[in-house]
């Protein structure tokens, strides 16, 4: 339990039987564990401009006090990892040594232990696309309110400023796919937001990878987007290989096919920071 006269939080009860068994191993073997996360919606409130986006003000000292306790703390993001980094505020904290930010969905991986960022070449078809995409948004008449933000190896095209953002991202869907499909990618739809990438990347692909190298025997993902979907996915796999699994949703009305499948739905970022400190507390020696 808690130590130093602290008040333990309480520890939110996951409502399907296969996530109390997720948690109950994380809590049982913490040192053979994974907590893996996605960025914007779930460490980081969503906001209008993605360059603005930053961790909850409690995340990182969350964070740190659970990092030390398990195998591994995986920030699993479609940013560069550069960018996740710093609109985390996760370089040079102490306690963060076992974190890793695997951005590009995986392609990068920046480790806290050694500030390094890896990653392979970048897919052909990101230039292709990025030269073309502006007059392609004009010619099909999306241009006004819409716009498009630089992944470096992927490019998102975001709705959520058009008069209906609902219906512009509707009807970007197709002709996106159309335009992707010509330059060997795929497109990733999220919260009006479609994303441009190469495809057999994504965060299921991610989070397998990392919790096969790590050889964790339990794992947690929390993520808010039909992004995150794969990682769901991935958590499910691992579950039907032996591995417990907890899947959380930082939940919002938009994303209520995630929220339909996770095990344990909290209240956007505060809701996870706060799951994550309940975690650490529950962790103390």
């Amino acid at each position: 339990m808690g130590s130093h006269g602290e008040t333990t939080e309480p520890l939110p009860t996951p409502v399907t039987a296969a996530g109390r068994d997720g948690l109950d191993a994380i809590l049982s073997r913490p040192g053979r564990a994974v907590v893996a996360l996605d960025f914007d919606g779930t460490l980081a409130p969503i906001v209008p401009d993605p360059d603005m986006a930053r961790a909850h003000p409690d995340a990182v000292p969350a964070l740190a006090a659970l990092a030390p306790k398990v195998a591994s703390v995986a920030v699993i993001t479609g940013r560069p990892p550069g960018v996740a980094v710093r609109n985390g505020g996760f370089a040079g904290v102490p306690g963060l040594e076992h974190l890793v930010v695997l951005g590009h969905y995986g392609a990068e991986r920046w480790d806290a232990v050694s500030g390094d960022v890896t990653a392979p070449a970048p897919h052909p078809g990101v230039a292709a696309v990025r030269a073309e995409l502006p007059g392609f948004l004009d010619g099909i008449g999306a241009w006004r309110g819409t716009w498009i933000e630089e992944k470096g190896r992927a490019l998102a095209v975001h709705t959520r400023r058009a008069e209906d953002p609902e219906a512009a991202f509707e009807a970007l869907r197709e002709p996106l796919a159309g335009l992707a499909a010509r330059h060997g990618l795929i497109v990733e739809p999220g919260r009006m937001v479609l994303e441009l990438r190469p495809p057999g990347v994504d965060k299921g692909v991610a989070l397998l990878d990392h919790v096969r190298e790590t050889g964790a025997e339990a794992v947690l993902y929390a993520g808010d987007d039909l992004g995150d979907l794969p990682a769901f996915g991935a958590v499910d796999k691992l579950r039907s290989e032996g591995v417990p699994g907890l899947l959380v949703c930082s939940g919002t009305p938009e994303v209520g096919e995630l929220a339909e499948r996770a095990d344990l739905v909290v209240d956007g970022p505060a809701g996870v920071v706060h799951l994550l400190a309940a975690l650490a507390q529950r962790l103390d020696p």
